[in-house]
């Protein structure tokens, strides 16, 4: 059995531990159960959950979650349109999240997929300073879809 300030209170029965649990107005929590005896320690649970909440709250806040944002084309885009869509692709992959491009082909268009390659290559050329192909362009249904990744910064 463990004190409640970490010190060891050698091996003590089930029934006498309980009680000096009881006395001290403290809970009595079994932490290692596989061990020969168990191994179990006097402590306030509530506050111990209390901390441990305490320390994800904190672990999650620092973590940085990665979403995929979209950004959808056409074969027969214009120039300048493509360049806005690449401004919108730098902006997300700035903030750190993954890039999905889809180039949605209507009618016949799907007849012609090298054209939405080439797009997808285009795109891919104007964001390469600071991304990389994570997925190449792939054909799923009427839809092409490639995905972008942002480069790792140091």
């Amino acid at each position: 059995m463990v004190g409640e300030d970490g010190e060891q209170l050698g091996i003590i029965s089930g029934r006498d531990a309980y009680r000096i649990a009881v006395e001290k107005n403290l809970d009595l929590v079994e932490i290692a159960p596989t061990a020969k005896p168990p191994v179990c320690k006097l402590m306030d649970f509530g506050k111990y959950k209390y901390e441990q909440a305490k320390k994800d709250k904190e672990a999650r806040k620092k973590h940085k979650v990665i979403e995929i944002k979209e950004v959808k084309l056409r074969p027969n885009i214009e120039d300048h349109d493509l360049d806005t869509k690449a401004k919108n692709a730098q902006r997300f992959l700035a903030d750190g999240d993954k890039v999905k491009v889809t180039i949605m082909f209507r009618g016949r268009e799907i007849t012609h997929p090298e054209l939405g390659r080439a797009l997808c290559i285009r795109l891919a050329q104007i964001v390469k300073d600071i991304s990389h192909v994570e997925r190449e362009p792939k054909v799923e249904g009427r839809n092409m879809i490639m995905i972008l990744t942002p480069n790792k910064r140091d």
